[in-house]
């Protein structure tokens, strides 16, 4: 059975599109319907529902689908550790990551990194929809090493990296600015400024409010953190965010009652980190000192 045909499989599963599975693997999609053709023929089973419109994998590919990716990522893993036993760490590398906000040094760590690795490619991605976008690119192989905001699936491993408690920013010479702390309740009926739906933060703070069957009004739905806090001290609202950004004009309040701490982490799709590439990357990120 050739390896080809599985990746074939396994990328036309990720994206449900041959178009797109063709244009990830840069070869016909002629190519592609013939390699599943193939494939199918040889294990005797339908891996796909195909028609014009849409892809859907069926029973016997759901089943078959975890083995053949662990085989490709084998094979991928055999050229690989080939390729470097002659001349070190090489490849391409993508990184997601979040816009407008570094945790860390990343241009100093990657810098670094490719000074010392300079046959190794490394690309910078971000998502219009924050982690959730990152995840799922990253589960899809359309990413190698991503930071999350959110849960990390079964599908992924992860490490944390840092933890960040939710504070309320609220501009200054507001109402609340002069209490010693507030409570969701007491931000509910404000006007707010958040990030767009999927961040992470967002999705952690939406919930806490639902939890506690409170509603809000967001005037303001931005696409990076760190612009939400020019915002409220503008005036425009109200925020609550992990306290990790710079919050100049507004008044910085702890909550009585905060959604669990933000936590970051570094994630790679299960098994990856064997690869030396990644877990020397992810080495280096997860120990930018």
């Amino acid at each position: 059975m050739e390896t080809r045909l599985l990746e074939y499989f396994v990328t036309v599963a990720d994206e449900l599109s041959v178009t797109r599975a063709a244009e990830r693997l840069f070869v016909a999609q002629s190519t592609v319907s013939a390699g599943l053709r193939s494939l199918e023929g040889e294990l005797g089973v339908a891996l796909f529902e195909r028609t014009t419109k849409s892809v859907r994998l069926l029973a016997a590919g759901e089943v078959l689908l975890p083995l053949a990716r662990a085989l490709v990522d084998d094979a991928e893993e055999l050229r690989r550790a080939a390729t470097e036993s002659g001349s070190g760490l090489r490849g391409r590398v993508r990184i997601g990551t979040f816009t407008g906000m570094q945790l860390l040094d990343l241009p100093g760590v990657l810098g670094r990194f490719r000074r010392e690795h300079p046959l190794v490619d490394i690309q910078l991605v971000s998502s219009p929809v924050g982690s959730t976008g990152l995840a799922d690119d990253l589960g899809h192989g359309r990413l190698d090493l991503a930071f999350l905001a959110v849960p990390a699936p079964p599908t992924l491993d992860a490490w944390p990296i840092a933890t960040f408690d939710f504070v309320a920013l609220v501009p200054e010479g507001h109402r609340l600015a002069s209490r010693a702390a507030v409570s969701l309740a007491d931000l509910a009926g404000e006007e707010w400024v958040d990030v767009l739906p999927g961040y992470g933060n967002r999705l952690q703070l939406d919930r806490a409010l639902a939890d506690r069957g409170l509603v809000r009004h967001l005037a303001a739905e931005l696409p990076d953190l760190p612009s939400v806090a020019p915002w409220v001290a503008a005036g425009f609202g109200v925020a609550v965010v992990p306290d990790v950004i710079e919050a100049s004009g507004c008044t910085r309040l702890p909550l009585t009652d905060p959604p669990p701490p933000w936590v970051v982490s570094l994630a790679v799709r299960r098994g990856a980190a064997r690869r030396p590439l990644l877990a020397a990357l992810a080495e280096a990120l997860r120990a930018p000192d």
